[in-house]
């Protein structure tokens, strides 16, 4: 085992460094603010490569690996999750299904544009009543000659209201995982709208979305992979997917590390920095271990993949362990920063919102803690 980086590894760890303390750390609050980063900031990770990393150079891609993937988002994660996010989901989900499930013809249309930032994707499988339950959506395809005709309505969408393309997912056949099956649907499709969702407890920058389908015509050259198959298609991209946001949520226990270190020596109480009280000194190695856990877990599932072994138990272990772990990071790093905490003018409360998502989006952690427990016994538990 050698957990040193290569040097291409880390010098994509170095360029996500100082691109996220240049275009995002100087920004967050104030879009955390608006509830909305700037979109030029969409440009901009397309330039510098970050989504089109690992998908191939012949598509527009940047390549790369999978560990180089989540040491990016790691930076990203720790500058704002909202941009993280946004690379998550149009690379992550999107770009890497139409790269794994695509025709020749999808992947010459989309892959340039997704990969250069001047088209953004969406993943549009969680509907208003199913979350957990993916396998039972109820937005239907149906066949009418050479097309389909799209009805129902998918909810708390990422890039919904910014996104090109939607990856959606529609029952055509009968009940369960079995009917599903994936379109590739340009937004501006006559019959689908948009309506972004404000007032959310964190990622407050990202552009989350409900998305309404009213009989959207769509050719069958739209439909990704084979009728019948999009389950497979979606939980393929959330097992790596879970990787991503496991890597984001080291990034959060990065920033809230750095943050009450960084406190703990400035601020002074009884006459003394309380970096020098024990139970301050607590809190801070708390984080430290979580985080350097959380993040070995995440490396350990890149490396399963770029290995081509099984990862999928492996992805929901991190994603559950990074996303708690983040979740108690930010609370430490709040109680460091006492009552300075709990006001926006300091970082810390924007990771506790921020980081409280993660448990919840890409499977929960009682559905992660149900897939781990029956990838160990054998048995579904309900």
């Amino acid at each position: 085992m050698n957990l040193e980086l290569s040097e291409e590894q880390a010098a994509a760890k170095q360029l996500a460094a100082d691109f996220t303390d240049r275009e995002i750390v100087p920004y967050a609050a104030d879009w955390d603010r608006a509830e909305s980063v700037d979109r030029a900031i969409i440009g901009k990770l397309g330039k510098v490569g970050f989504l089109g990393l690992t998908i191939p150079e012949e598509y527009g891609g940047s390549g790369g690996d999978h560990l180089a993937y989540c040491l990016v988002l790691e930076e990203l994660g720790r500058g704002d999750s909202s941009v993280r996010g946004i690379v998550s989901v149009s690379l992550g989900l999107v770009a890497k299904s139409v790269n794994s499930y695509g025709s020749e013809q999808q992947k010459r249309h989309w892959l340039p544009r997704l990969t250069s930032g001047e088209a953004l994707g969406c993943f549009a499988l969680t509907e208003p009543g199913t979350g957990s339950d993916a396998a039972n959506l109820t937005t239907r395809a149906v066949r009418d000659g050479e097309d389909w005709l799209i009805t129902g309505a998918k909810m708390f969408i990422t890039n919904g209201t910014w996104a090109e393309v939607a990856l959606v997912f529609a029952r055509t056949g009968g009940p369960g995982h079995q009917g599903i099956t994936a379109f590739l649907v340009p937004t501006a499709t006559p019959g689908l709208e948009r309506r972004e969702i404000h007032g959310k407890l964190g990622l407050r920058g990202q552009a989350t979305a409900e998305l309404t389908f009213d009989a959207v015509r769509v050719p069958d050259s739209t439909r990704l992979g084979a009728e019948g198959k999009g389950f497979s298609v979606a939980m393929a991209a959330l097992a790596k997917g879970r990787m991503s946001v496991a890597a984001g949520c080291v990034g959060i226990a990065q920033a809230c590390l750095d943050a009450a270190v960084g406190y703990a020596k400035e601020r002074e109480q009884f006459g003394k920095p309380i970096a020098s009280y024990q139970l301050v000194q607590e809190l801070i190695s708390d984080i430290s271990v979580d985080l350097d856990a959380a993040r070995l877990l995440t490396w350990r599932v890149a490396d399963h993949i770029d290995r081509g072994l099984p990862f999928a138990t492996e992805s929901s272990v991190a994603k559950l362990y990074a996303s708690e772990a983040a979740v108690r990071a930010a609370n430490n790093a709040l109680q460091v920063f006492g009552g300075y905490g709990f006001i926006d003018e300091y970082p810390v409360g924007k990771y506790l919102r921020d980081a409280r998502v993660m448990t919840l989006y890409e499977g929960t952690s009682q559905i992660h803690k149900l897939l781990i427990g029956r990838s160990l016994t054998g048995v579904n538990a309900f």
